[in-house]
């Protein structure tokens, strides 16, 4: 290090304090309600269904129907389906609390190695917000910070969102950090390594053995497909690279999409459909993963693990499993240090010389 490295200009005596210079990385999620109560579910779904790059429909014949009809009948049909999976003990969704403990063991992790990295997270929709994240971590000294969208697959509705929203709150500051974007993952080895040993080791704690793995993914409208959204490509390729790790035949995966709402029509396969027909094929021992989903949620735990396998045993099933989410064990925390470190390649040094 050169000696005009090493000496640091000095400062008035009144000078405020300038923190020490720290890199951040803040995980973004798609978010939760603080409760399940009817206004907790209202404030959460206004939030995100008032999101253009969600629903992108004419806005101001949406914005009639949101308030009027959505969001007065929606909350307490979704208020339920919060309450058979809430977390009683921490009072919270599983999507926040897996996504907390994500950022806490991720810190821990990269404290062992690099002591000026700043671990955060945030939601897209409620709280705690991206605002108040990256103002928090530009405060603490983080002059540097990676945004890392926590949806292994592109999608405007997703990825593009959480980025939108982080850009939006960086204009407002009078002294921005440098940013950067970490992208999706669909094919990144480490994430299809670990999906493949969570299947594995599931099955081998089964007294059956599956005729069929779904891969099942959130829906989206098919029109986004056409406008050039790469989410279904992305989806399909995650599913074709699990499968072949596994080394199962073609016929043992297939992928499927939950999640639809309203009447246009979504990306098909409908899951619904599947697991209806399933049985009358014969296929009445399945699996299923939701390799979108970096951690449990209502939409994997209430849709899939319950409402899912109740509509197969009522379709004349036979064993039905829903295998969890990386979540924050071991396997989903290396993925995810593996996404940072790729990404942050040139800024340590730089922040420590």
């Amino acid at each position: 290090m050169s000696k005009m490295q090493k000496t640091q200009p000095s400062m008035p005596a009144d000078h405020p304090i300038i923190p020490r210079e720290k890199v951040g990385v803040l995980l973004i999620n798609l978010g939760t309600p603080d409760a399940t109560d009817f206004w907790s579910i209202r404030r959460y779904l206004k939030e995100f269904l008032s999101d253009r790059r969600v629903i992108d429909v004419n806005p101001v014949f949406w914005k009639l129907l949101l308030n009027l009809v959505i969001l007065n009948v929606r909350p307490s049909i979704a208020g339920k389906a919060y309450k058979e999976i809430w977390v009683e003990e921490t009072d919270e969704s599983p999507l926040r609390l897996h996504t907390r403990n994500q950022s806490e063991f991720l810190q821990r992790m990269m404290d062992e190695e690099k002591d000026n990295l700043v671990v955060d997270w945030a939601m897209r929709y409620g709280n705690p917000s991206i605002a108040s994240k990256l103002e928090m971590m530009r405060s603490e000294g983080c002059r540097r910070i990676l945004l890392l969208a926590l949806y292994p697959q592109y999608s405007a509705t997703t990825t593009a969102t959480a980025y939108d929203k982080a850009f939006e709150a960086l204009s407002t500051m009078r002294w921005q950090p440098s940013v950067r974007t970490a992208p999706a993952y669909p094919d990144d080895a480490s994430y299809i390594r670990a999906l493949a040993e969570s299947v594995k080791s599931h099955i081998l704690k089964l007294d059956w053995t599956p005729d069929l793995l779904l891969t099942s993914f959130h829906g989206l409208p098919k029109r986004y497909l056409t406008a050039g959204d790469p989410y279904h490509c992305h989806c399909l390729l995650t599913s074709r690279l699990l499968r072949e790790e596994l080394d199962w035949p073609e016929d043992k995966v297939r992928v499927a999409f939950q999640s639809r709402f309203g009447r246009e029509e979504w990306l098909q396969p409908y899951i619904q459909n599947v697991v209806e027909e399933l049985p009358k094929t014969g296929k009445k021992n399945i699996a299923v993963i939701s390799p979108g989903f970096v951690s449990d949620c209502v939409e994997t735990l209430e849709e899939v693990a319950i409402g899912l396998r109740d509509t197969f045993y009522e379709s004349g099933g036979e064993n039905f499993t829903f295998i969890p989410c990386l979540n924050s064990g071991d396997a989903g925390l290396k993925v995810l240090e593996h996404q940072i470190l790729k990404e942050l390649n040139g800024w340590f040094s730089a922040s420590t010389s």
